[in-house]
């Protein structure tokens, strides 16, 4: 995409989380701490560019940044990094985390928290972000049937002010409503994107109960953690080549017209790649291309090398 003179997150529109206003157009700070996500051993990622992305993201717009306290490399810590780089934080900046997953101090996974452990996780995420209390926790459903004893003890931590808003992540339509009878919802983190359409039924439930989808690999697709690797599908690149825009860019823009209730977190440890991706929410697509784009999630697709 031909780059504005002027990029703004604000150009992607607003939506609400509880009483909290957003630009469409946030950031992921996932790939913040090294080259691959979750990369323990790997080489750290550099802090003062970390810290500059961050910074230039808020000077962007950027006004909701989604991070968790898993995110760490051997050197290298999200919420510290984004503690460092944006306290004292802005009256207007809304930081998102997730707990239920766990790691050790080696970085190798662990069992996930019981009910009672996730005070011990949003604690851990007050202290390393340095605040008070939590806009926003979404529990990350690890494969569990019922959420409603993991929900309820967040339900708990808010009631006491920890937390101001509540969410889930990698869920069901039943943990929807399951997590719906026990306190408000404002938000549901699942995978979802142009080639990963299998978030359409959660997309569409959201939609109807006012609260903010907000894909993850949006950009990654199959790539996942390790990143844009796919060979790209023709339709992405053609409608690429009609905006002089990235295929990524693209990516995003289709995410946002899904509704105005879809909120785009794409991460990027690179300021270029940062400005692409804030820039994308200016990109406007016609039916036609949409109907195009459409061929790909619905399974249509072939791949140009």
């Amino acid at each position: 995409m031909k780059t504005p003179h002027t990029i703004s997150a604000a150009t992607a529109g607003t939506w609400t989380l509880g009483d909290l206003t957003v630009n469409r157009i946030g950031f992921g700070a996932m790939r913040l701490t090294g080259g691959a996500a979750f990369a323990h051993d790997g080489p750290p990622g550099d802090r003062g560019r970390a810290i500059a992305v961050l910074r230039r993201a808020v000077e962007l717009g950027v006004n909701h940044i989604d991070t968790a306290a898993f995110y760490f490399s051997r050197l290298r810590s999200a919420n510290e990094l984004i503690n460092s780089a944006l306290a004292p934080y802005a009256d207007d900046l809304v930081v998102s985390t997730k707990v239920g997953p766990a790691r050790d101090a080696s970085g190798g996974w662990a069992e996930s928290a019981r009910p009672d452990e996730l005070r011990g996780q949003v604690e851990e995420n007050l202290r390393q972000l340095g605040r008070d209390h939590l806009d926003v926790v979404n529990l990350r459903i690890m494969g569990q049937d019922s959420i409603s004893e993991h929900f309820g003890a967040l339900s708990d931590l808010r009631a006491a002010g920890l937390v101001r808003h509540l969410g889930i992540s990698s869920a069901r339509p039943e943990h929807l409503a399951q997590a719906r009878e026990i306190a408000p919802v404002v938000c549901v983190q699942n995978r979802y994107g142009i080639d990963a359409p299998d978030g359409q039924e959660m997309l569409r439930a959201c939609a109807a109960h006012g609260i903010a989808f907000v894909p993850f690999f949006s950009i990654a697709g199959e790539g996942r953690e390790a990143g844009a690797v796919r060979t790209e599908h023709h339709q992405v690149l053609a409608v690429a080549r009609n905006h002089g825009a990235s295929p990524a860019q693209v990516r995003l823009a289709w995410i946002l017209h899904q509704g105005t209730h879809v909120l785009a977190i794409p991460g990027t440890g690179d300021p270029d790649h940062l400005a692409d991706n804030v820039a994308a929410g200016a990109l406007r697509l016609t039916a036609s291309e949409l109907r195009l784009l459409g061929t790909v999630a619905n399974g249509g697709a072939t791949k140009t090398p």
